[in-house]
């Protein structure tokens, strides 16, 4: 692949402005952000970040579009989201392998993220024609009640670099249909991915003489996040990242009572019962352990399985592990490509010891790769480790291919109870033919998580299901089922068609 020719293709440039209001650049002049490719090192490109002025230009910016894109009628929104989704199929191979450079992740999963995109804004379109209240009946006589909802205003949307341009579009894709306006604050360890979705829908914007402010972008440091948890027009942010991170907004926006959408920390479990069908769950296993290096908020941590099938997974996954091929993600030969940066591959060999101190067992050796083809020093062996669940670097998410396997002799519900005693509480699964753990894994007393799977992994959510997790996941919804009503405010409205005015809960009141 030509990366020179992808990025001309999407519009992106050696040297960028980090604000944009639809297809208009700002002249910023904050610090240089300089992005690298974790898979060969290289200077893919350069932004200048936008500053506090940038952003003052894109919320007025958008202040002014929301006053007349709130008024399209909702289907005609759904028209111009399925003219990105169109834009986005048109580019989906050159995006999708922009995401596997700058990201890291494999060419096959920057094809499946620029999917999500797609199958988001098919899911808005239909969504754009049900926006749904409900009609009740009032105590009243000749009364009416209904309930409606409205656009809120502003989303501001925080994404994080693992995903650098799905979950916008899940975010931005909801929100317009609901005709709210958005402000785009994508990680600055892949600014590029953003600057190209940017110019896509700026040209869809042009093209259908929109107001930019519907769709508008800031590049930079932390600080423009502080900026859009605090401030009071926005109503709504939406932030993906650490858990950290989202007690920080979340706190901030609290604080100024407006609403937040989180989705946070993972640290995501499968259960093995001795009724499980190895054969089949075992590449699920290692997907969900290895694939995007172990840097999906859902790939899977632990592995909680039972004594008498304990060594054979052990066995089976040792053997899985040796087939393991790592290089740069854009060979499709390749299972696992490199981790962000080089702080990551600090912080995965940091956990590493960790576990070893707390007396874990290293089954599967890692390691940070060098020479021919690791020149950027980022790529990582998948580690297996034995470990108790109660070890504290168990109970931290390190974002890393790391797997812990925890052993369990009693029932299923000793399973339940190991899995659903972490902070965290995203994605669970578990694997077994027997109906009645199927069924105590997904009762009241089971998974503690947002997403409970039965024979499939923790990771490969559709967007047709709400998505998201609990606990220090954040309980934020996004993407599927009823999420849209997060981005909209909800209106109980009664009429009277009768010529008197009886009171409720037959109060009488006379003058």
């Amino acid at each position: 692949m030509n990366i020179q020719s992808i990025l001309s293709s999407l519009g992106v440039e050696s040297k960028n402005s980090g604000a944009a209001i639809g297809a208009k650049w700002l002249t910023t002049n904050g610090n240089t952000i300089s992005s690298f490719s974790p898979v060969d090192g290289n200077l893919i490109g350069e932004v200048t970040a936008a500053t506090e002025k940038d952003y003052e230009d894109c919320i007025r910016s958008a202040q002014e579009a929301f006053v007349d894109w709130r008024m399209v009628p909702a289907p005609q929104r759904g028209e111009i989201v399925r003219q990105f989704g169109d834009a986005l199929r048109a580019k989906k191979e050159d995006l999708g392998a922009l995401v596997s450079y700058e990201m890291g992740k494999s060419y096959q999963e920057g094809l499946g993220e620029v999917q999500e995109m797609i199958d988001i804004c098919d899911f808005a379109v239909g969504l754009s024609r049900q926006l749904h209240g409900l009609t009740m009946h009032s105590e009243r006589p000749l009364h009416r009640m209904y309930e409606q909802y409205h656009p809120l205003g502003i989303v501001g949307i925080i994404s994080a670099f693992n995903f650098p341009v799905a979950v916008w579009a899940w975010n931005t894709a909801l929100a317009w249909i609901c005709g709210d306006v958005c402000i785009w604050k994508p990680s600055e360890k892949a600014p590029l991915c953003a600057i190209a979705c940017q110019k896509i829908m700026a040209e869809v914007l042009e093209e259908n003489n929109l107001h930019g402010g519907i769709c508008t972008l800031i590049i930079g440091e932390a600080d423009l996040g502080k900026l859009m948890a605090a401030d009071k027009r926005i109503p709504l942010v939406s932030a993906t990242g650490s858990t950290r991170m989202g007690k920080s907004v979340g706190q901030v926006v609290g604080e100024r009572l407006g609403k937040s959408l989180l989705e946070l920390g993972g640290n995501n479990a499968v259960i093995l019962t001795p009724d499980a069908d190895l054969k089949m769950v075992i590449p699920a296993l290692v997907f969900g352990a290895v694939g995007t290096t172990g840097q999906r908020c859902t790939s899977t941590r632990r592995l909680i399985i039972h004594e008498s099938i304990y060594d054979n997974v052990k066995q089976a996954m040792v053997s899985a592990y040796k087939q393991l091929k790592i290089g740069n993600p854009l060979d499709e030969s390749n299972h696992v490509g490199p981790l962000i940066d080089k702080d990551a591959v600090e912080m995965y060999e940091k956990a590493i010891e960790s576990a070893k101190e707390e007396g874990g067992n290293v089954i599967v050796e890692g390691g940070k790769l060098s020479g021919a083809g690791y020149e950027s020093n980022c790529y990582v062996k998948p580690v297996i480790i034995e470990a108790e669940n109660q070890f504290q670097i168990v109970q931290h998410e390190t974002f890393a291919p790391i797997l812990y396997l925890i052993k369990y002799s009693g029932d299923v519900n000793e399973a339940i109870a190991i899995q659903n005693n972490v902070p965290q509480g995203l994605s669970s699964a578990i694997m077994t033919t027997n109906m009645r753990e199927q069924e105590a894994f997904l009762s009241h007393a089971g998974s503690d998580c947002g997403i409970a799977n039965v024979n499939i992994g923790t990771s490969g959510a559709e967007i047709g299901g709400a998505f998201g997790g609990e606990k220090e996941t954040g309980g934020g919804r996004e993407s599927g089922s009823d999420a849209w009503k997060i981005y909209m405010r909800r209106q109980t409205n009664t009429i009277n068609w009768g010529t008197s005015l009886p009171l409720a809960q037959g109060i009488k009141f006379e003058i």
